[in-house]
């Protein structure tokens, strides 16, 4: 109850902040001064709610109000607190390699059986793909309902929205792997180092070449497979062998989670510098411009929340307040900095709490960040089709068509790392293979940040879920734990 308190108290300082900074806009004549101080006003009697509740989850919640004061006040300037969360995120990635590693080898070789992992497997690689394909579903009705790229106009005049008359040139290097996309005077490059349009290089990849190499890339998949290859080799060694190395596997798990704690206290700087950077970069003007395409977004994230994850928990029993409550911290660092690795040993944690077994946290979390991305799924649908409907060329694309679309980007999002703007990848090397004008890319780019923070989250929050669900069909999820958040 207190932490809904604290979320619905948050939202409406939020939305306080923001109505002080548009009084202006609606012809209220009112100095921009007392609005500045009204509103670190506001902002200050929340730092005062922090200080009494003395939980860091709160004040995570309260820095992502004090980092959209700063983004709005500060503007463009605001766009070097990214500073902080990118110092987060790195201090992040040191830690996933030797947690993954050391709790999936405790919890396979100390407890687990093969054939129980070979069965638990089974299970979650089921569920990711039912999930993901309900997830392009929802997001494939969600734009089809609205039309939100439908009335977009391409270098013209008008009411609608406009473009340059230049269209985006997107270039997909496979070696380099990455997309160069440029529009009028403007040009970025979109990177991810997990992704190639080679599905062998996908089947390649989710097996490591070289131990270091694939810790300091932090690629999850690899250290998966390793850790499992590795446990189960431990199993055949002596006993003497085994304790050895299972007791020096387990002091290790520990100690990250001990790292974790430690680091999580520079969370709410990093929480506030990402949301600063976004805001200040791309003011609430985009967020007005592009509501409808926003809307659409989270719209769809919350109906498939509702549809699909809440079913899910009525059906395996999962007590629905209390899973949000256990998942609410982590998910709002993942919405906060757009990226579900820097929530990952929270996620971890905070599952374990919640009554699901170590061994199949540790095995379902990591595999759900490379196939289970529920949000980013969503997100391509409907990105792919706004896209189309931007162009006008909606009646090419008949519904046998869109399945059809939906069906490669099903495949195509597999074994992408969760990394931030790797969907943008994926969204412009469809675009580009089914022959629909890349133009439209240039007005998501406005507000693909605002849309990662959502598609992050959600990726998150079902990843969790899928822990809980394989847990429950294991006759291993503890209810006794679970209550007592």
């Amino acid at each position: 109850m207190k932490s809904s308190k604290t979320i619905w108290f948050v939202l409406f300082s939020v939305a306080a902040v923001a109505a002080l900074h548009l009084l202006p806009n609606v012809g209220i004549p009112l100095e921009p001064e007392v609005l500045m101080w009204a509103r670190w006003w506001a902002v200050g009697a929340l730092c005062i709610y922090g200080y009494k509740s003395k939980s860091l989850t709160t004040w995570i919640l309260i820095s992502m109000v004090i980092g959209f004061e700063i983004g709005l006040d500060m503007g463009k300037a605001a766009k070097d607190f990214d500073v902080l969360s990118t110092i987060f995120i790195k201090l992040i990635k040191t830690v996933v390699g030797p947690l993954l590693f050391s709790t999936l080898v405790v919890g396979i070789a100390g407890q687990g059986s093969a054939k129980q992992m070979g069965r638990i497997a089974i299970k979650a690689f089921t569920y990711f793909l039912l999930a993901t394909s309900v997830a392009l579903v929802v997001g494939l009705v969600a734009i089809n309902i609205t039309q939100a790229g439908a009335g977009i106009q391409h270098g013209d005049t008008g009411d609608k929205i406009t473009v340059p008359a230049t269209e985006l040139q997107a270039k997909v290097d496979t070696k380099k792997n990455e997309v160069q996309l440029i529009y009028g005077d403007k040009q970025q490059t979109v990177k991810s180092p997990d992704f190639k349009l080679d599905w062998k290089y996908t089947v390649l990849h989710t097996f490591p070449e070289n131990v270091a190499k694939m810790v300091y890339e932090g690629a999850v998949l690899q250290i998966v497979v390793f850790s499992l290859i590795f446990a189960l080799g431990l199993r055949q060694v002596s006993e003497h062998h085994r304790i050895i190395m299972l007791d020096w596997c387990e002091s290790l798990s520990e100690i990250m989670f001990k790292f974790v704690n430690l680091i999580m206290y520079f969370a709410p700087f990093a929480v506030g510098g990402a949301l600063a950077a976004t805001i200040g970069d791309k003011g609430l003007g985009v967020m007005v411009n592009l509501a409808k395409l926003l809307g659409t977004l989270y719209l769809a994230l919350f109906a498939f929340i509702l549809l699909v994850f809440i079913p899910v928990l009525m059906i395996f029993k999962i007590p629905i307040k209390k899973f949000f409550k256990a998942i609410y911290e982590p998910a709002s660092l993942a919405f906060a900095t757009a990226s579900s690795e820097a929530a990952l040993p929270q996620a971890m944690t905070a599952m374990e709490k919640f009554g699901v077994p170590r061994k199949i946290v540790s095995f379902v979390l990591p595999t759900g960040y490379s196939f289970n991305l529920d949000g980013s799924t969503l997100y391509l649908a409907l990105a792919s089709m706004f896209c189309i409907q931007a162009a006008g060329i909606t009646d090419q694309f008949t519904w046998d068509k869109q399945l059809i679309l939906m069906a490669t980007l099903l495949l195509t999002s597999k074994g992408v790392a969760a990394v931030p703007r790797a969907s943008l990848v994926i969204l412009t090397a469809t675009v580009l293979q089914f022959g629909i004008p890349e133009w439209p890319i240039a007005i998501i780019l406005g507000v693909d940040a605002l849309m990662d923070m959502g598609r992050t989250c959600t990726n998150l929050i079902g990843n969790c879920l899928a822990s809980a669900v394989v847990a429950r069909s294991e006759g291993e999820f503890d209810d006794e734990k679970a209550q007592q958040f």
